[in-house]
């Protein structure tokens, strides 16, 4: 077994090309692409395209060069090779046509199967525990059972599965999210663009999930020279409901650009994949479970090329699953077994409800009168036996304010305008 990596180690800038460990044809068929796609490119835009050394490059162009691929079109007697701006010859386009059959990728120089492993399994292995303090304040817009977050945050150190369920409008997505937002805000984590396996490339990188922060110069110093196929991201929070399909959760390769993208579990991994309304998937719900059954249990995922190649990639994401259907009606003992942690987010009893509305209230500026709400609490709720939902008093404020506006009088709470607006709001 190979000694164990460092993350500096994992991240250093290759010294030499076959640092790389991904073929040379590979980079020579990206060079092709972006020079044809641009015409006319400098050096130093090649560098910042493929995010590899110069000095590679250089190596490959004057190779190029020599086999009449690529032409200097303009040159600086000062700066020497490195100020050089290329173009191809008409060997050399037809080369890159035959590059662009192969696939339309380009961007950064992908990364190997075996090297990206190594890198999420080193920091999703080692990571910041999060504090009871930190996992309060990612819950401190709802108003919970005091000892609730006992229940959210040893999943999310634990980094494995969460299991959210209870009747719709009491919070779970908001919980989620919240969770989401404090991962995202600490411990960052470094993934690369894209990744190769069996000479194919698959693009990693998203723009709506990786959002890329400035790299400290406290945490440069610390690695050294960074090898640029690696990005520094929040940690991702990748959200999905009844839009989900099985296609998404599987290697999708795109038969015009003829490179694959990853699945949604592969960019969130090292962060949070949310899968809320589960049950409402487009797809079925064994077949969604059979799916996850093997990642949640050995973190490790399985994928596979239209070659029939099958690659193993790290599964390492705190997987959550929110519902507001009857667990027992959707998943079997097996599966249930497998998820960590499951919390009921139950409805609030009558003193939760009292203090939600008081705060939703204050945010929304009606003034509040107890004796309004104790007459909505009776006619409302305890005479026809519904059922409070911690969503109730935002809505039903939005409704009175409406009211008010279009009645042009001042926003109160009064029995009356809580009359109009739970007529408006509950079906009954």
């Amino acid at each position: 077994m190979a000694e164990q990596q460092t993350l500096k180690q994992i991240l250093a800038e290759p010294r030499t090309i076959e640092d790389l460990n991904i073929p040379e044809n590979l980079i020579i068929d990206l060079i092709f692409r972006l020079a044809y796609n641009e015409g006319n490119v400098a050096l130093s835009r090649f560098t910042e395209v493929l995010k590899i050394p110069k000095t590679f490059i250089d190596g490959i162009l004057l190779w190029m060069q020599q086999e009449h691929l690529v032409e200097v079109s303009k040159a600086s007697v000062e700066l020497g090779r490195l100020a050089n701006v290329y173009s191809l010859t008409e060997a050399g386009e037809e080369r890159a046509r035959s590059a662009l059959e192969r696939s339309q990728y380009v961007g950064p120089v992908p990364v190997s199967i075996p090297h990206y492993n190594r890198g999420i399994e080193f920091q999703t292995t080692i990571h910041a525990k999060l504090s009871t303090n930190q996992i309060k304040n990612a819950l401190t817009n709802l108003v919970l059972p005091p000892d609730f977050h006992r229940q959210i945050g040893p999943a999310v150190n634990s980094a494995s599965s969460l299991f959210l369920y209870g009747p719709p409008g009491n919070g779970k997505t908001t919980i989620a999210l919240g969770i989401a937002n404090m991962l995202a805000s600490v411990d960052p984590i470094w993934v690369p663009y894209a990744i190769t396996a069996g000479g194919q490339i698959i693009q990693i990188n998203d723009r709506l999930v990786h959002k890329q922060i400035p790299i400290e110069k406290g945490r440069s110093s610390e690695l050294g020279r960074i090898d640029q196929r690696w990005m520094l991201i929040e940690r991702p929070v990748v959200t999905t409901g009844g839009e989900l399909q099985m296609e998404a959760l599987d290697l999708r390769f795109d038969p015009i650009a003829k490179f694959y993208e990853a699945p949604l579990q592969l960019k969130a991994n090292g962060g949070m994949f949310l899968i809320d309304d589960f049950g409402r998937q487009q797809c079925s719900t064994r077949d969604l479970l059979n799916r996850w059954i093997v990642p949640l249990d050995s973190k490790i995922d399985y994928l596979r090329l239209l070659s029939g190649q099958t690659i193993v990639v790290p599964f390492r994401q705190l997987t959550v699953f929110s519902t507001n259907l009857a667990p027992r009606d959707l998943v079997d003992d097996a599966f249930l077994r497998r998820i960590t942690m499951k919390v009921n987010v139950s409805p609030p009893d009558e003193k939760l409800y009292f203090q939600i509305f008081v705060i939703e209230a204050r945010k929304k500026g009606v003034p509040f009168n107890k004796e309004a709400f104790m007459y909505l609490l009776q006619k409302w709720y305890r005479e026809p036996k519904r059922k409070l939902q911690a969503v109730h008093p935002r809505d039903l404020l939005n409704i009175i304010i409406s009211i008010c506006e279009y009645d042009s009088i001042p926003t109160t709470l009064t029995p009356e305008l809580l009359d109009d607006a739970a007529r408006t709001y509950f079906v009954d």
